[in-house]
């Protein structure tokens, strides 16, 4: 029997793939509800450049866009890795 790849395991590698491959520096298009409701804070704004940031080996920066993206990192790869198990 053929195991078909799960999607939240394609979603998590290609999220981090995409990541990996991006520059954090730039300016970027924002997909944060809050940014479109004017709001100038938003909790979860800079993840994703916090960990661009960490996969290009520049911790400083990492921690300067976001203090959790460090940890959300790992989280990902824990998922990633347990996702992984359940295919294998």
């Amino acid at each position: 029997m053929i195991k078909k790849l799960p999607l939240e395991l394609m979603v998590w590698l290609g999220g981090l793939t995409i990541l990996a491959l991006t520059n954090p520096a730039l300016h970027h298009y924002t997909l944060c509800p809050l940014g479109y409701a004017g709001l100038t804070w938003c909790p979860g704004c800079g993840i994703g450049r916090s960990i661009s940031s960490l996969l290009h080996l520049d911790w400083r920066a990492s921690l300067q866009y976001h203090w959790f993206g460090i940890p959300a990192f790992f989280i990902l790869l824990h998922r990633i890795w347990r996702l992984s198990q359940k295919f294998i």
